[in-house]
């Protein structure tokens, strides 16, 4: 497996190495700082605003990226065969996406500060915008490393169980683990006392579905090293794998990609779970 995990000095940017080397056996290995020196990453600017010493502090910074690289390096396994370490400056959101991309990744780990949705709508951070504009699957890493035993695994539709189940058994968890397959049917919200609209059999055929869904999915991935059990709940899906997910200790879910208007007007499961879930999210592209 190829890993692309972003770094700062941040505590959250050291557990993301942690937790991914817990989760997985990575062959490849990428650490990527950003030099962010914000608008005087322009000489010109520190030059028209008479910065004294930009060259002095422009060094220094790099210097400090190289330093903090080693000591990331120094906490991946002794069995990685290829450690990688990126040190630029520019953009941290930027360089994360382009060594991905560069280096054909196959994960992407950032840790997560723990910002408000409303504080990191006006301020951005690097994980948020990693997880909006990555085309790779993305861990997303919040609070301490831990062992992984129980996971919960929230799939929509056919399409999101086949992705799930294929990025599992390509990519299987580093120690044994209790699955949980999770779908949500969403309430159509239409009140029919006399049933004249045919409410009571379209919603006997969606969760004909719903259990379908999760027991073909779950066969799949049962094996001897996973446990695999099922729920089908009613509800908001990113509700209700907020409130399975308290007991976890990782998120599976997938993105559909959306962007822009259609991403606020539509909204989207992955950005709601990573936002309320305490335990990492792995999103699936």
């Amino acid at each position: 497996m190829r890993v692309v995990i972003g770094v700062d000095w941040s505590d959250q940017s050291f557990t993301a190495i942690s937790q991914t080397c817990q989760l997985y056996h990575p062959t490849d290995v990428t650490l990527v700082h950003s030099v962010d020196l914000g608008i005087l990453k322009h000489p010109v600017v520190a030059q028209a605003g008479n910065v004294q010493g930009y060259d002095d502090f422009r060094n220094a910074m790099v210097d400090s990226g190289h330093q903090l690289l080693e000591r990331a390096a120094a906490m991946v396994p002794a069995e990685v065969t290829s450690i990688r370490k990126v040190n630029e400056v520019g953009s941290p959101a930027q360089l994360i996406l382009e060594s991905a991309n560069n280096l054909s990744a196959d994960l992407i780990a950032v840790g997560v500060r723990g910002r408000s949705r409303l504080s990191e709508a006006v301020l951005g951070s690097v994980s948020h915008r990693v997880l909006i504009h990555s085309s790779r699957p993305t861990l997303i890493v919040r609070g301490a490393a831990r062992k992984v035993r129980r996971v919960l695994i929230g799939i929509e539709d056919r399409d999101d169980a086949d992705r799930i189940v294929k990025w599992l058994l390509r990519y299987p968890f580093t120690d044994p683990a209790e699955l949980r397959v999770v779908h949500a049917i969403v309430p159509i919200g239409v009140t029919d006392p006399y049933d004249t609209l045919g409410t009571s059999t379209w919603w006997e055929g969606a969760e004909r579905y719903a259990e379908e869904l999760v027991q073909s999915a779950a066969g799949k991935l049962r094996s001897a090293q996973h446990t695999v059990t099922t729920k089908v709940v009613q509800g908001n899906p990113a509700t209700v794998i907020e409130q399975e997910s308290k007991d976890m200790d990782l998120v599976v879910v997938t993105s559909h990609g959306r962007t822009g208007i259609s991403r606020f007007l539509l909204g989207s499961v992955s950005h709601a779970v990573v936002h309320h879930v305490p335990c990492p999210v792995l999103v699936l592209r």
